[in-house]
């Protein structure tokens, strides 16, 4: 078994709605896609639900020939009309997947075991791709009545375990503390190639806590396996431990080769203070990344510079190429600096250098309309400028704190409002705030996610992933460029320009990345030689070694 931590709590076991908290892991342990991504290849897929796939050379349409030993944990096969009812089912149910899947316009049975998407468009070479991303449903489970007589509904949350084809079923389970996952021992993909060793743990276990103290003292004393750690200041002071001197307890960061994700202070632009790019600049200018990561992160962090940092895809100094003629068809509709000036974060590595940047700050607020009155900035109809930093984790607010306190200094009235995990979903799922962290993670192989990131049309969708509110008709062209690439080379081209323009945009303050995931774990696992170049991948390829675990349990007294 494994059992680790997860902050919040959860009240539901539906993963599909945008309603309620779903428990961690359910989608990913329990439900099968048609294809499996690989963790150590970017964007690549094999067939898992499917036996083969299929498409034409204009990527107008894809084919999934099922597997006839594919089946759900009831034993029931999974049909064609499991997966026709499960593209139906899921726009229905989530504006995330209307907006993912919304070149998907037909889903229908073709043969047997077989199933055709139709798309709208033709040349987006991500589609068929992403079609195999689907986890099908049972439709004989959610057309069926629940215990109460009650037609199962796919949008609404539920605490029912539910009828899945995945290597995991829902296992013991306590409201909103913990769940466990047991391991399907007749799991009908186990001897599939795509699934020769991974998913070896008995049962997984997430042990939910609204606050990180007391569960980590847990996890040092045996009760939990393994710590991510996403605290720089923890990872250096927090493991100084006789288990970790003795070696009982291993503490390990573990590279990957995936693109940094943009982590950062998001502005929402739908709020009126925000919508001048001057005064987005200004608060990147007040944040004193240096200070942060000297004073609170032990240096470990590299401050992030574009939105697809650390892969070929990022932006660099000006313009060149087919880069230049894609930036060339939206010239009219970005900021001059696009085609003149390599964007860069703003630097203060001394005390004077930040004085310069909070001076440069109040003369770009100064140019946006905001006044000094009596030590707070007000606009012309004489309203102050408040900013409020929503956060979910109460330890980050000592990274926010220093950078609150700087804004004051020239005339803001910024605050942090700390709410549970719950609360949280609910203000941002409806937008309903000044500044967040957001973390926007990405792919060697950008497409049409980029639209739910940036697109216009995803600004206005509750539960979008638009937390900044962008809409910018330039963005919403480069984005189809990328989606519509016909090679490498122009994706490539097209995302370093989609990444210049957003970097001009000043849509986020942007915070840093660390190629390396941060894990502490007790001494009983096992693991491939060479782990996947993009993750860890502990749940899927980890295992636990018995000698190891007797011995552990041996020293620990257990």
């Amino acid at each position: 078994s494994i059992r680790q931590w997860v902050l919040g709590s959860f009240d539901s076991l539906n993963p599909f709605t945008v309603k309620g908290e779903s428990a961690a892991g359910l989608a990913t342990l329990t439900y099968d896609p048609l294809m499996a991504g690989s963790l150590d290849e970017p964007s690549t897929e094999y067939c898992l639900i499917c036996e083969w796939v299929n498409y034409p050379s204009d990527y107008s349409s894809v084919t999934f020939k099922l597997r006839e030993e594919a089946r759900f944990h009831d034993g029931k096969p999974i049909t064609a009309e499991d997966v026709v009812f499960t593209l139906g089912a899921l726009k229905k149910a989530h504006p995330q997947y209307a907006f993912y899947y919304k070149n998907v316009v037909k889903a229908e049975k073709t043969g047997e075991r077989e199933v055709t998407f139709s798309f709208d468009v033709k040349g987006n070479r991500e589609l068929p791709q992403i079609v195999g991303q689907l986890r099908i449903l049972p439709k004989h489970y959610w057309t069926a009545e629940d215990d109460k007589g009650e037609v199962r509904d796919l949008m609404k949350s539920t605490m029912s375990a539910p009828v899945a084809s995945g290597p995991y079923r829902v296992g013991e389970m306590k409201a909103g503390r913990s769940i466990r996952y047991d391991r399907v021992e007749d799991y009908w993909a186990k001897d599939l190639p795509v699934m020769k060793g991974q998913y070896n743990f008995d049962q997984i276990e997430f042990i939910y806590s609204r606050e990180r103290t007391g569960v980590f003292e847990e996890f040092k004393t045996g009760k939990l396996d393994i710590w991510a750690e996403n605290s720089a200041n923890a990872w250096a002071t927090q493991y100084d431990i006789p288990a970790v001197e003795k070696g009982l307890l291993i503490k390990e960061p573990i590279p990957h080769k995936r693109v940094a994700p943009m982590q950062a202070f998001v502005i929402n632009q739908r709020r009126v203070q925000f919508q001048d790019p001057r005064v987005r600049r200004a608060f990147n200018l007040v944040f004193n990344f240096e200070a942060a990561n000297k004073s609170l992160f032990y240096e470990q962090y590299i401050r992030v510079g574009s939105f697809f940092d650390n892969s070929e895809l990022k932006s660099s100094g000006l313009p060149t190429g087919q880069e230049l003629e894609i930036l060339e068809s939206v010239r009219d509709l970005v900021p001059p600096e696009v085609f003149t000036t390599e964007w860069k974060n703003p630097v203060a590595e001394t005390r004077l250098a930040h004085r310069d940047n909070m001076r440069e700050a109040v003369k770009l607020l100064r140019e946006a309309g905001w006044k000094q009155n009596t030590g707070v900035l007000t606009d012309d109809r004489g309203r102050e400028f408040q900013a409020t930093f929503l956060i979910q984790q109460p330890n980050f607010k000592r990274v926010v704190m220093p950078y609150v306190e700087d804004l004051k200094k020239i005339g803001i009235k910024a605050d942090v409002r700390v709410v549970d995990t719950a609360q949280y979903k609910r203000l941002t799922d409806e937008f309903d705030y000044d500044i967040i962290v957001g973390n926007f993670g990405q792919s060697h192989s950008p497409g049409n996610e980029q639209r739910g990131f940036w697109g216009s049309e995803a600004a206005d969708r509750n539960g979008s992933l638009n937390a900044a509110g962008i809409k910018d008709p330039a963005v919403d062209k480069l984005i189809d460029r990328i989606v519509f690439a016909k090679d490498r080379e122009e994706l490539v081209a097209a995302t370093r320009a989609l990444d210049r323009v957003l970097l001009w945009g000043h849509h986020v303050v942007p915070q840093w990345h660390y190629p390396y995931e941060r894990y502490a774990y007790w001494d009983k696992f096992g693991r491939p030689e060479n782990l996947p170049s993009q993750t860890a991948g502990v749940l899927r390829t980890w295992w636990v070694e018995p000698d190891k675990e007797a011995k552990l349990k041996d020293q620990m007294g257990m």
